[in-house]
């Protein structure tokens, strides 16, 4: 397992981290190899930074002072080797609303419809998938959602009785936007992800996700694991909260990329996000999604989420979807691939580093205990607000 972030020598990036010297959770960037602590009464939180005229030259000035190299402080943030006492990454995120856009890729689309078609069996996938593809083929990469040629897509499948409420959203003209989970409930680098118990097929869904002030100015970016309960969500779209949104389901980081002179939203659009799993059972599987195949763009998906229609005055981290589905058998001939508790996720991008997570059943991660009312307590204790 590996504990590095892999975060690029160039760049600002801003985070959040624990210290057993403060009660509260720590604004932190990095420097040279070593993580400052830049909590300050201008910006106390990373709600806060992101806020500001120019969060990046924030960043680049604020005096802060030395935690530790950020090698050691991300090999302590991993769950079974963690000094409570030493240093520790959490979510880049605090106060934001945590949202997520879906079927973004028009080949996870015909993943969503294939799962809905086989009614959450893993076992009948294979041959819907072979069905599907041989009516409307395989390039589908340039479909613009809402276009004639979308249209003439969805009208070949309602032919074919694959009609599908992913269909509206994946080519039709509205994105599909939802709650992937609270404000101060997504997890960070090193920490366990969750997987609800009831589910036997399930997979990560590796992704950007913007983050954005409440003005609906994108401030920056980072990374995510939009974990994804392919059976619940399979057998009805409307429990798509319960196929989301679960203890520890929501993972972010190692840190939120700024956008400066180095990092601008063209390089969100011609990212690669990468993909890999390795299964305590000597399993192991990789994969990558080219953020240039996105049927909708980051812009159209945040203005999508809020804007004159939906307001979010803390901002707004936004999961842009994945075009990776992983189908691999793992086992038997026809399963799938399906997760296995002990299963190591790493998902990375050459300009925002590496996100590594451990993957356990949501009861047994740590529970959600510190929300916002009890950030707003600590903070004031320790005159910061």
């Amino acid at each position: 397992m590996t504990n590095a972030t892999h975060l690029p020598a160039e760049g600002l990036f801003v985070g959040r981290a624990r210290a057993s010297d403060a009660s509260h959770p720590l604004a932190v960037t990095v420097r040279d190899g070593t993580v400052f602590d830049i909590t300050s009464n201008v910006a106390p939180t990373v709600r806060d930074v992101c806020e500001l005229p120019d969060p990046a030259g924030h960043v680049r000035s604020a005096k802060g002072r030395p935690i530790g190299p950020l090698d050691a402080i991300a090999a302590n943030s991993f769950e079974t080797a963690r000094d409570p006492g030493k240093p520790y990454l959490l979510s880049p995120v605090d106060l934001q609303a945590i949202k997520a856009s879906g079927v973004t890729f028009v080949v996870s689309l015909l993943e969503r419809v294939i799962e809905e078609q086989a009614r959450g069996s893993a076992e009948k996938a294979d041959a819907i998938r072979a069905d599907i593809a041989g009516l409307i083929g395989h390039d589908l990469s340039k479909l613009k959602p809402g276009s004639p040629e979308a249209m003439e897509i969805k009208a070949k499948l309602i032919a074919r009785g694959a009609w599908s409420q992913y269909l509206e959203v994946g080519i039709g003209p509205d994105a599909e936007i939802f709650t992937k989970c609270q404000p101060m409930a997504s997890v960070g680098f090193g920490a366990d992800v969750g997987l609800h118990p009831v589910s036997t097929w399930n997979n990560p869904e590796p992704e950007i996700a913007m983050i954005a002030a409440g003005s609906g100015r994108i401030v920056g970016a980072t990374i995510g694991n939009d974990v994804n309960l392919r059976d619940v969500e399979g057998r009805s779209a409307l429990l798509l909260g319960k196929a989301k949104d679960n203890n520890a389901s929501a993972a972010l980081g190692p840190f939120i990329r700024l956008f400066d002179e180095t990092f601008s939203i063209g390089d969100v659009k011609q990212a690669i996000v990468r993909l890999k799993v390795e299964g305590e059972d000597g399993f192991s599987l990789e994969g990558a999604s080219s953020m240039a195949e996105i049927s909708r763009s980051p812009e159209e998906l945040v203005a999508a989420a809020m804007g004159p229609h939906h307001q979010y005055p803390d901002g707004l981290a936004l999961y842009l979807g994945t075009m990776f589905v992983p189908s691999k058998d793992r086992g038997e001939t026809g399963k799938g691939f399906t997760h296995k508790v002990g299963d190591i996720v790493t998902i990375s991008s050459e300009k925002f580093g590496a996100l590594v997570n451990r993957v356990r059943l949501s009861p047994d991660c740590p529970h959600w205990t510190y929300g916002a009312s009890h950030l707003m307590r600590d903070l004031a204790r320790a005159d910061l607000i």
